[in-house]
């Protein structure tokens, strides 16, 4: 998939996917958005996939929609396509996939790009990075789930003053306010990022798949929902390969070899 706007690569059970229009900071065009869905629904399936890592390459993680595109008559697919079939679709692949999946923020995260990467399961960012609702700021309101996760992140008042300033956050601030995981050197990062994804594709990927379930059904579920939900999950994870592993391995007192199943 290498010269398109997305690139893959596949090692180690990690799928490491980059957004690749440097030029434009990885902004969205349609090409890009499609091409995404597609790959978080290769990675899906693969089996040699056990985690994932969204990334941008160059300068920026991406600064949201092209506005080229939306400002260009044969371009402009219109807003209505733009959030049905390009961004919408993208969160809800983010949060369906049973797999666990990194936002590496490697640049700036503006608008739509900001709110894909805090959709992610765990945002790492470097300490140059800075995060930006910037709809408001040319008229428009957040998407991509951005009203959704933000105030659930970092609370109310605090997601709707940034929703409505636009004002720019750095990547220790995020972190400060549990907005992100967790802030990484510049000079360590690429060295980071891969060792925490290496920990997750050789983690219980059935268990991380039904972590991520949880916690999606934990927005809108009762306490009594979710107590019935993690006590059918719980039984199940309980029959899994991993759990007989996970056990044998702590009486033996070894590492764990789990297989993901």
């Amino acid at each position: 998939m290498s010269n398109t706007s997305i690139l893959l690569k596949i090692e180690n059970k990690i799928a490491y996917i980059t957004l690749n229009r440097p030029k434009v900071f990885n902004s969205f065009n349609r090409e890009m958005a499609l091409s995404l869905q597609s790959v978080f629904d290769d990675c899906e399936t693969n089996d040699d996939v056990r985690a994932i890592v969204l990334t941008g390459n160059g300068k920026a993680f991406c600064a949201g929609q092209d506005l080229k595109e939306v400002t260009t008559p044969e371009l402009n697919p219109g807003f209505k396509k733009i959030l049905e079939e390009h961004y919408n679709p993208i969160i809800k692949r983010i949060r369906s996939i049973k797999k666990p999946v990194v936002a590496a923020v490697n640049g700036v995260a503006a608008g739509a790009g900001a709110n894909i990467a805090l959709a992610c399961d765990i945002v790492v960012a470097h300490e140059k990075v800075s995060f930006i609702q910037a709809f408001s700021l040319i008229g428009l309101v957040p998407d991509s789930a951005g009203t959704f996760f933000l105030p659930r992140l970092i609370g109310f008042q605090k997601a709707q003053a940034l929703a409505m300033l636009g004002d720019k956050m750095s990547a220790e601030e995020a972190e400060r306010i549990g907005m992100i995981y967790r802030v990484i050197s510049l000079e360590q990062f690429n060295n980071e990022v891969e060792k925490l994804a290496v920990k997750l594709a050789n983690m219980p990927t059935k268990a991380l798949g039904m972590i991520k379930e949880l916690f999606n059904k934990s927005m809108t579920n009762t306490l009594e929902e979710q107590l019935d939900m993690e006590s059918k999950y719980q039984i199940e994870a309980a029959q899994s390969e991993d759990y007989k592993e996970g056990v044998a391995a702590f009486i033996e007192k070894r590492k764990p070899n789990f297989k993901g199943k």
